[in-house]
């Protein structure tokens, strides 16, 4: 609520596209594993493996596109301006924006799916190197 002080826009999930269809890719990429798990198909498997790779790189680019817009792209009629003073939190870390400390770190589900990808391409490596 105190970001709209500084001309951040409000937080309305309706603007977020990405919550709309986010849950599809989700459901796919669960579908697909599954899949590639029981068909035991290596070909599938690879298809996995890449696209679980590239969507979560470009979730993590969206994120950042994200915050870059809502800490850079700020009310000119704001309350409190601040000379050459951006807002955009940390994608990972901590940072102090003025006087407060903004923190970011995964949660339970993004740890897990981090630890995914890095188990699901060492099987690959591991892999390419028996064959």
């Amino acid at each position: 609520i105190l970001n709209h002080y500084i001309g951040m826009k409000y937080i309305v999930p309706e603007s977020i596209p990405e919550l709309t269809y986010f849950p599809y890719i989700i459901i796919g990429l669960c579908i697909t594993g599954l899949l590639a798990a029981f068909s035991r198909k290596k070909w599938l498997a690879y298809t996995w493996i890449i696209s679980l790779t590239v969507l979560c790189i470009l979730g993590i680019y969206d994120f950042w596109l994200w915050e870059y817009d809502y800490g850079h792209n700020l009310d000119p009629n704001a309350a409190i301006k601040v000379e050459g003073m951006t807002y955009q939190p940390p994608l990972f870390g901590e940072k102090w924006l003025l006087n407060f400390k903004a923190t970011s770190y995964p949660h339970v589900g993004g740890i897990l799916l981090g630890i995914s990808v890095l188990l699901a391409n060492a099987v690959w490596f591991v892999q390419r190197k028996k064959a």
